[in-house]
């Protein structure tokens, strides 16, 4: 088979509610999530070994192919289906802000998992695949298949929701990283919330989706703000973009979104911040859908 290509969505948690951490580690969360139609580029191409290009604007940023999750996930595929490491080439053009929030990492392996079971042709089902792609974290199997998804447990109890309408929004990074683990070691020094999930709106048309979602939260966006002030700025300088109805940080950040009612009204929100000198990375996307 020749090489295959895909891409690899940016994932946007549209509220996260948190709880308090376990006695095995992890904090409880509830989250709907929705995914973008932008993201990395994924290629997989028959090779003799397994090897790891990065190119693309956000390459430099990667610590090195070594601890990139594509690889630790391809050599779990490997081991289960008894092959070694899978003698794929992987090229991974990395156009999403690195700890960003955004899932880039866990959304980069799903998709390399996905395209190498496809090029190998290996006969390993969606459930193991799932099962694969926990190896990279509890986001994993959330990222394997992208789709709009109610996320509790750790973020690995996954009820898809399809009624989810297609969110147009304005993504804004302001260049800054915010380490996940920090943010939760952030989180914890603060006032416990719950990982609740609330009823569903009361319609999934998009004004009552986007009003539903003003009364939620993401738990981790204080604590985020208050160890990067850069993301509080980025969120003051979306509120105020034209069309923009609601603001939130994305899973444990930098990255912010603005929601807009229409696919016109993000991309002008998006040129809006462009033209002024903003020097973030910006990007008008639709979630879900």
């Amino acid at each position: 088979m020749t090489a295959v290509s895909g891409l690899a969505r940016a994932k946007v948690n549209l509220f996260l509610h948190v709880g308090p951490v376990g006695d095995d580690g992890y904090h409880p969360l509830a989250s709907l999530v929705a995914f973008a139609d932008i993201g990395d580029r994924i290629t997989v191409a028959p090779a003799d070994r397994l090897s790891l290009t990065v190119t693309g604007p956000f390459a430099e940023g990667l610590d090195g192919p070594g601890e990139n999750l594509i690889l630790t996930a391809l050599r779990a595929l490997g081991r289960a289906a008894g092959i070694g490491d899978p003698p794929v080439a992987v090229t991974l053009d990395k156009r999403l802000p690195i700890a960003a929030g955004l899932g880039g990492g866990s959304s980069d392996a799903g998709t390399a998992l996905r395209l190498t079971r496809q090029v190998l042709a290996l006969p390993i089902d969606d459930a193991a695949l799932s099962r694969v792609a926990a190896t990279v974290g509890a986001d994993g199997p959330m990222c394997l298949f992208p789709r709009s998804a109610w996320a509790e447990g750790r973020g690995d109890a996954l009820t898809p929701e399809p009624a989810l309408p297609p969110l147009f929004a304005v993504l804004v990074n302001p260049g800054v990283p915010s380490p996940t683990g920090a943010v939760y070691r952030a989180y914890d020094d603060g006032p416990a919330r719950t990982a609740d999930r609330l009823a569903p709106p009361p319609s999934w048309e998009t004004d009552e989706v986007i009003a539903w979602l003003a009364a939620q939260r993401n738990d981790l966006q204080g604590p985020a703000v208050s160890m990067t002030p850069a993301i509080g700025e980025t969120l003051t300088t979306v509120a105020a973009l034209p069309g923009v109805i609601l603001t939130r940080m994305s899973g444990s950040g930098a990255t912010v979104f603005g929601l807009c009612r229409d696919q016109a009204d993000a991309e002008q929100a998006a040129d809006v911040l462009r033209s002024s000198q903003y020097k973030g990375w910006i990007a008008a996307c639709i979630l879900g859908g």
